[in-house]
């Protein structure tokens, strides 16, 4: 009896392996087509949630439009720079013409004309004053104190954008920049 007791339980035990092997089998089998068909899926629920940055319609990539800028407004950016110190100092473009709610770029020059290392600040202004609190500057080189070694000539960029909130009647500002020497940190050679 102990023999047939056996080949049952042995019996009873492998149908019980082969059971849990074909569920595991199944599990596997829906892992896989879960993990194939998840990009498609979220590519969908982006599309669809409005989320997505880059749509691909009829085989070329395109990107969203950025709603913040008002296209129906052109803003003229006058850019000067004046300096106080042993340096040229000047915007490398005269103006730009940007929509409010557009990122721009532009890039201010300086030339350390001394033979020796100096350090300088730039001080921002805004004609008209009211387009003041409306110029937001992301990046610019008057965030922090410029060392500039002797003779040394740097290219500063000045990343912005106009808030839409601006006044309409505003057609022109100017973004002008002092850049001086800070007196008395004369830099080590």
């Amino acid at each position: 009896m102990d023999d047939k007791q056996t080949q049952r339980e042995q019996s009873g035990r492998l149908a019980l392996n082969r059971t849990m092997f074909g569920k595991l089998v199944v599990i596997a089998l829906v892992m896989f087509g879960f993990g194939y068909a998840l990009v498609p899926v979220y590519r969908q629920m982006c599309e669809v949630l409005g989320i997505n940055v880059l749509t691909e319609k009829d085989g070329t990539v395109v990107r969203d439009a950025n709603t913040q800028i008002d296209r129906s407004r052109t803003i003229t950016v006058e850019l000067d720079g004046n300096s106080q110190g042993p340096w040229r100092f000047r915007p490398t473009t005269r103006s730009v013409s940007v929509h409010p709610g557009e990122l721009t770029t532009v890039t201010y020059e300086v030339v350390n004309t001394q033979g020796r290392t100096v350090q300088a600040q730039a001080i921002p202004s805004y004609a008209p004053q009211s387009a003041t609190p409306h110029f937001k500057k992301v990046e610019c080189f008057c965030f922090r104190q410029q060392t500039l070694k002797a003779h040394e000539a740097r290219q500063m960029p000045v990343v912005f954008f106009i808030d839409p909130a601006l006044p309409r009647e505003v057609k022109t500002i100017t973004l002008s920049y002092t850049f001086f020497e800070i007196p008395g940190t004369q830099a080590a050679k």
